[in-house]
This record gives structure tokens, sequence and C-alpha cells, in this order.
């Protein structure tokens, strides 16, 4: 899923939503996009409400978790697994799923080294560092 903004992102699942409800064909990316959501019921209101959620920054200083960036990070957990992208990244959810009870188990322990790995780039306005990623992985397994 390329998105170049939040707006577009937020489109991008606010069309897959209508799609997957309105029992309208799923182009492959969709369907992935439609299980993620359909994993989420707690942000579903969110989808069903474009126009107060489209807007809503999620911010974390008044406790609130952002859905679209959950969501989004499922997906590119669920697109680096199956690209083993950056390699070694398949393996280290094998592993990792050895001792999680489900798929979205084991992407929540994965999500907490993207997560950080996303932000340490950001903060150092660099590419995320595959290493320091898979190594992260490693140590969750």
């Amino acid at each position: 899923m390329f998105v170049q903004d939040r707006n577009e992102a937020r489109d991008y699942f606010y069309l897959v939503w209508d799609k997957y409800r309105q029992k309208r064909p799923l182009e492959p990316i969709e369907a992935i996009i439609a299980d993620v959501i359909v994993e989420h019921p707690e942000y579903h209101h969110y989808l069903e409400e474009k126009e107060s959620s489209k807007e809503n920054n999620f911010s974390p200083e008044q406790n609130e978790s952002n859905p679209f960036l959950h969501m989004g990070m499922h997906i590119a957990l669920k697109e680096q697994v199956s690209a083993d992208r950056p390699t070694g990244v398949n393996a280290a959810f094998k592993k990792i799923m050895t001792k999680s009870v489900s798929v979205h188990d084991a992407e929540h322990k994965m999500m907490e080294c993207l997560g950080r790995i996303l932000w340490e780039a950001q903060r150092n306005q660099s590419l995320p560092d595959d290493d320091m990623y898979l190594e992260c992985l490693h140590k969750a397994c």
C-alpha cells in the first residue's frame, strides 16, 4: 500500500471498507487491508464516520491511539513478511509465531520494533535501519 499523505491513506481505508461492506470485488492489496480492518472491530466506527475521523490527529498527548497508523502497521508487516523484506523478517516472524497465540498477536509483538525503528528514522531524518530492526525482532523472539 503506497500513498503520499495522511488523507490519501485514510481515503483508501474508507474506500476498501465501503467495497468490503458492499461485497464488491477487492484487489489483492484491498483484500489484505479489508482483513486487517475486520480484525479491528474497535476501529470500524472511524471508518464509518469519515467526516469526524478524517481530520482527527489522534493525539498521543490526549491518550488517543491512531487507528489508521495501527492498521497501516499491520499491513506493512504483512507485506514485509510476504516479501521477506528486509531479508530475515520472515524468519523472525516464524520464530515470533512460535510464542504467539495468533498471527495478529505476533504482528503486535513485531509492531513494537517497527514503531521504534520508524520513530528513530524520522527523528534522525534517515532511512529505517534494517539491521537494528532485525536485531529488535530477534530479541522479541
